[in-house]
């Protein structure tokens, strides 16, 4: 279920609330090497399945970044601003990689709103998002992302 939010004034309404989580997005070997490709980061446990699969994580596992990178496309699916000339994407406060995401695994996103800073023409938004891999304890990905909406 998608939450709409409908205007700066509105995120206030939402701090501290968890929205929802995304629907399951399949991390097949194609994404991992196109991701590899655009970043030039070819490491072994990411493009060598054979090799990875005798390698410490029993298989190829996605790029930290990539998993991260997912945040922007799974949080429409969760959380929709309304209202505002535009959004962008400010940054991230913190990101850690408690779980590494196997190739063939299915993730999904936790989205909560954290806090809201008005500042003048829009509202600056950290949202506390949480990347699970289907059938594990711990979470692959925990971020704060900042966005700023404008007014």
């Amino acid at each position: 279920m998608t939450t709409t939010i409908h205007g700066i004034d509105e995120f206030n309404k939402y701090s501290g609330q968890h929205l929802g989580y995304s629907g399951w997005h399949l991390v097949d070997q194609a994404q991992v090497n196109l991701f590899a490709d655009a970043t030039g980061d070819h490491q072994w446990i990411h493009v060598d399945p054979e090799r990875a699969a005798s390698g410490p994580f029993g298989g190829a596992i996605a790029h930290g970044y990539l998993t991260l990178s997912l945040i922007p496309a799974l949080i429409h699916e969760v959380l929709r601003v309304e209202g505002v000339s535009f959004g962008v994407n400010y940054g991230c406060n913190k990101v850690r990689f408690p779980a590494p995401v196997k190739v063939g695994s299915n993730v999904r996103l936790g989205v909560t709103i954290g806090s809201v800073e008005e500042f003048e023409g829009g509202a600056q938004v950290v949202i506390d998002t949480t990347i699970e891999a289907e059938g594990l304890e711990k979470p692959s990905c925990v971020a704060q992302v900042v966005y700023r909406y404008y007014r």
